[in-house]
């Protein structure tokens, strides 16, 4: 597997009408993309920093992943997300190394990306998604 870049810093919160304010008034950043996954019971908000990308991530069910997170860590960085060329292809490569899967396959995310997580038990804690943009 090789990494492309860093694509996006993943961000849990418990409103994006509470934090957006805070990256676009504070720091001065747009909020270019709204958009709700609904199969992953969350909404999500994009920032561009550089070539690096912000998503803050809110919960649309209690029983979503975003807010058990927020229950037992509270609001804070949730995941590193990378590009890679191939998410199926690497995915098959980082098991065979031993890290344990959250994703057996590739499934669509936010901005139309292929994704798949890394269970962060085999990752030093940092759950770890790995993104593949199929419309390049």
């Amino acid at each position: 597997m090789k990494v492309q870049k860093l694509e996006h810093i993943g961000i849990a919160v418990s409103s994006l009408d509470e934090a957006i304010p805070y990256w676009e008034n504070v720091l001065g950043l747009k909020c270019y993309n709204i958009e709700e996954v609904a199969d992953q019971k969350v909404k999500t908000a994009f920032f561009k920093v550089g070539d690096i990308k912000i998503e803050l991530l809110e919960s649309t069910s209690e029983e979503g992943t975003i807010a058990k997170f927020i229950e037992k860590k509270g609001q804070g960085v949730h995941h590193l997300a990378f590009a890679v060329d191939n998410v199926e292809d690497a995915l098959g490569d980082v098991e065979s190394k031993g890290i344990k899967l959250i994703d057996k396959a590739p499934r669509l995310g936010a901005e139309g990306l292929s994704i798949a997580f890394l269970h962060p038990k085999s990752t030093f804690g940092v759950l770890t998604e790995l993104c593949e943009d199929k419309n390049k």
